[in-house]
């Protein structure tokens, strides 16, 4: 027990200390990971603003001496981002600069140095549509060109890193991404840059390494300057004259974390066990390349974090464990004194028997193990002198007992083949030529027999596994049941064909041993089983993952792989032609995802069926096609494009038409690269969203009103009538030309909303509870399409308060008063008047007076009440 116990007791007490040490070092490894991959992800932002934006720069997508479209770029895009991206700007050439960046308040304002500046840098205020407001700033003069940012990036010539400065404002450390952008003759046209500080890092590592009682500290590569840290060091100080001295690992007390360090630097492991002076610690370090950018990041987990709790239970185990031996010794004593006494009484009466005295036998004092094996063996004694003194009569039992076990022996064979034909499985067993010795039921039936006699004594590899899948002959001697055989090891497949009774083939997997008897292999047994269902899910399985389950066209990861197929001389000229849906996101926003669903199958309907057989549709992206066009010159792919921009022409879903922007370019050499091809040919589909946006978004309202139109004349006409009426009040009310334009252009647009409800509720007078509630959404859903369109953004306010209630009671917002604004007020009198006024069966007399009326009623109450008597009197002069 003692060596037993000891033995187990190292094997676990060492396991424990293995498995804490791999634990405590898989800790630290992980939370290297997750520090990198987030830190990775943290500095990977600038790249990917600048990666995002400089196409639109450079492509010209962007005309970057367009104020309004310029401040409203750059605003958008940092507005987009965390705090930590602090400015977004773009100096060009000739010492321009322009952008947007977070004052010391956090508050986004936009930047402008160029002439109009004398070089000085200006910031604006930005307004609610994201162009300047007013003056904030007057700086000094500054010239991008002489920033480190603009510098490193012309000088590479490509994307990259600026050293880390300080912030000009802030304390804090702050670092560049810089891209130059260059005209289409290679020259430089301008620097665009994206600044963020790194001021939360150190805080993310110290509550990353704070559980586990650890250190995390982010370096430099070569100078060990500190970016970051967990111990709260400083990792910069800003000398009296302004300028930033940064603080490198020296300043870290920790001497066993400096010395882990300097042993990385020497043999380059990521991952150690670092034995210090105070305690070992495991160190793990990752290296963060980019360009212009070079940082090591280091994490430091004590070997003792789950150490010491194992050591304690170490030493209360051992202290159980003698206790316990202790009590065993103790109770062993006392039961092998009342064992042995019996037993040596059963030691001398062996020996009596063993000399040949068959007459002694055991005394029997109690009914315990020993007495039981006593009573066995008097039983024995007994049975030996019983079969001495009648050994003739023991022959001939002897002998009726192997006839009995002759017939046991042949119930076992038929117990077998019972056993055998229970199971779901095939079985089919056969000897050293191959031929068939049994078979299971489940076996008969799959392979399509009535009986075992088809196949016993049959050639199983000539009855069932004869010819492969693609109809060719199957040598016996590739087959790998008869394989096992020969080879006396296992084999098994799940890639062939078995053959039924009537020639039809079926997938099957089998499994085939060697079947050994006294160390001789007689033959192999073999199970199998139809796997077709399975075969056919597998390929189910393979066509999703290769294929859009929206369109059933090749997803990316399918294009790649038929890409580089195509990519081939033999099919040049190979024509690229870069697709992209149109007003997708105002479809889903309008509509709901499953009218924009609608809109992607229907375009990819169109794209199918524009191109030939063997020609390669993708979708690529939510609203993105690529389409490869093998053997087909740039003519003839721009009559596929007039194909598939003619099948759009009448294309339509929900109340949106089909519009698709389109780009092409034609690799006609095998020295072109296929990615600069389609790369042109998305350029060109961007250009061509740019240069037609406004009169897509146009077509697209256009078609929202003409729609609502179609299912309901009444509304058509309720539009008309409350623009004319809008139109008069503003006149009464002295409202300028471009008041009384805006007017008319809400009053005809005021229920636009109602292009998301259902038919029947347009012309339906009685509603129920929810029915109205559904009605009541349609400014909300108004205020969202007009939005959407640049031409309406202005109008948008005006309809989504157009059913507010001067004394606050009406919806979506409850606004009172002069909180409403002035066109809605109007637009509320109008469109009450209009249909009152043509409601009912009443003479148009009659119909007047009530709709007068009812404005009246209203008036303070729902209307404005000045505009509700103006408009009642316009009424009452104009006879109307």
């Amino acid at each position: 027990m003692l060596v037993s116990i000891g033995s187990i007791g190292y094997l676990i007490f060492n396991n424990w200390f293995s498995s804490a040490r791999q634990t405590t070092e898989s800790i630290a490894e992980e939370l290297n990971e997750s520090i990198y991959n987030q830190i990775y992800s943290f500095i990977h932002v600038p790249s990917q603003i600048n990666e995002a934006n400089h196409k639109i720069i450079a492509n010209g997508i962007l005309d970057i001496n367009d104020e309004r479209l310029r401040d409203k770029f750059f605003v958008g895009v940092l507005s987009s981002r965390d705090d930590e991206i602090y400015s977004f700007s773009y100096g060009t050439a000739d010492g321009e600069y322009y952008g947007a960046r977070r004052n010391e308040k956090g508050v986004i304002e936009i930047m402008r140095n160029n002439a109009g500046t004398r070089g000085n840098s200006w910031y604006y205020s930005v307004n609610d549509d994201m162009t300047a407001g007013d003056l904030a700033v007057q700086a000094g003069k500054f010239d991008p060109r002489t920033r480190a940012w603009y510098k490193a990036a012309v000088e590479t010539g490509s994307p990259t890193f600026s050293p880390i400065y300080k912030h000009f404002v802030m304390d804090d450390l702050t670092v560049s991404f810089a891209c130059p952008i260059y005209n289409k003759l290679g020259e430089l046209q301008g620097v665009l840059g994206t600044h963020m500080l790194l001021t939360d890092i150190g805080t993310y590592l110290k509550n990353a390494v704070s559980k586990y009682n650890g250190y995390a500290v982010i370096l430099e590569k070569g100078s060990n300057t500190l970016i970051a840290n967990s111990m709260g060091i400083d990792n910069f100080a800003v000398l009296p004259d302004g300028t930033l001295e940064r603080h490198s690992l020296d300043k870290v007390e920790d001497s066993d974390f400096k010395q882990a360090y300097k042993k990385y630097t020497v043999h380059q492991d990521p991952n150690f066990l670092y034995e210090g002076k105070d305690q070992n610690i495991y160190i793990n370090v990752k290296e963060i390349h980019m360009e212009g950018l070079d940082w090591v990041v280091i994490s430091a987990i004590p070997e003792g974090l789950l150490i010491t709790p194992v050591v304690q239970s170490i030493h209360l185990t051992v202290l159980l464990t003698a206790l316990a031996l202790l009590i065993s010794l103790v109770i062993y004593m006392i039961i092998t004194g009342r064992l042995l006494k019996p037993m040596n009484n059963l030691l001398r009466v062996s020996e009596a028997l063993s000399s040949g005295d068959l007459t002694k036998r055991v005394d029997i004092v109690r009914n315990d193990e020993i007495g039981r094996i006593s009573e066995s063996f008097n039983r024995v004694a007994d049975k030996m002198q019983f079969l001495i003194n009648n050994l003739e009569a023991a022959v001939k039992a002897r002998t009726e007992e192997l006839h009995k076990a002759n017939a046991d022996l042949e119930e076992n064979k038929n117990q077998l083949q019972l056993i055998l034909d229970s199971t779901a499985e095939a079985i089919y067993g056969m000897d050293l030529n191959g031929e068939c010795t049994f078979c299971n039921i489940s076996c008969i039936k799959l392979l399509g027999y009535n009986s075992q006699d088809e196949l016993l004594g049959k050639n199983m590899h000539h009855q069932i596994h004869h010819t492969r899948r693609d109809g060719t002959p199957f040598p016996i001697d590739e087959c790998r049941i008869f394989q096992s055989i020969k080879q006396g090891k296992g084999f098994e497949a799940d890639d062939e064909v078995f053959w039924r009774a009537d020639g039809i083939s079926f997938d099957v997997e089998y499994h085939s041993y060697p079947q050994i008897k006294n160390g001789e292999i007689i033959g192999g047994v073999v199970t199998f089983m139809d796997i077709t269902e399975r075969k056919q899910k597998e390929a189910e399985i393979q066509y999703l993952s290769c294929h859009d389950t929206l369109t059933g066209l090749y997803n990316r990861r399918c294009f790649e792989d038929n890409r580089i197929k195509i990519d081939n001389p033999d099919h040049l000229p190979l024509s690229v032609i870069f697709a992209d849906i149109n007003g997708l996101k105002m479809t889903n926003d309008i509509f709901g995802h499953a009218a924009g669903d609608e809109l992607i199958k229907k375009s990819a309907e169109i794209l199918v069926r524009s191109c030939r057989e063997n020609d390669i549709v993708a979708r690529v992206g939510g609203d993105e096609f690529i389409i490869l066009l093998p053997n087909t010159s740039e003519k003839n792919a721009e009559k596929v494009i007039s194909r598939i921009k003619s099948e759009f022409l009448d294309a339509r879903v929900a109340a949106i038409k089909c519009s698709i922007s389109l780009g092409l370019d034609t690799k006609r050499s095998p020295d072109q690269s296929l990615d600069e091809i389609m790369t042109d040919a998305e350029n060109a589909m961007y250009q061509d969203k740019t240069m037609n946006r406004k009169s897509i978004k146009m077509d697209i309202i256009d078609n929202i009103i003409e729609t609502l139109h179609s299912r309901s004349a009444r509304e058509r006409l309720h539009s008309i009538a409350v623009s004319e009426f809008c139109s008069e009040i503003g006149s009464v009310l002295q409202l300028s030309e471009l008041e009384i334009n805006k007017l008319k252009r809400a009053g005809y647009m005021h229920d636009i909303g109602k292009i998301t409800l259902d038919a029947r509720l347009l012309s339906k007078e009685a509603l129920a509870a929810e029915e109205f509630e559904e009605i009541r959404q349609h400014s909300v859903v108004g205020y969202r399409i007009l939005n959407l369109f640049d031409d309406t953004l202005d109008l948008a306010e005006y309809v989504y308060s157009h059913h507010e209630s001067w004394d606050g009671s009406g919806y979506p917002r409850g606004l009172k008063g002069e909180q409403i604004p002035l066109i809605a007020r109007i637009i509320s009198i109008a469109e009450t008047y209009e249909r009152v006024l043509n409601r009912g069966n009443l003479s148009i007399l009659e119909s007047k007076k009530k709709a007068i009326e009812t404005i009246k009623e209203g008036a303070g109450k729902q209307f404005d009440p000045a505009i509700a008597e103006l408009f009642a009197q316009m009424m009452d002069d104009n006879n109307r």
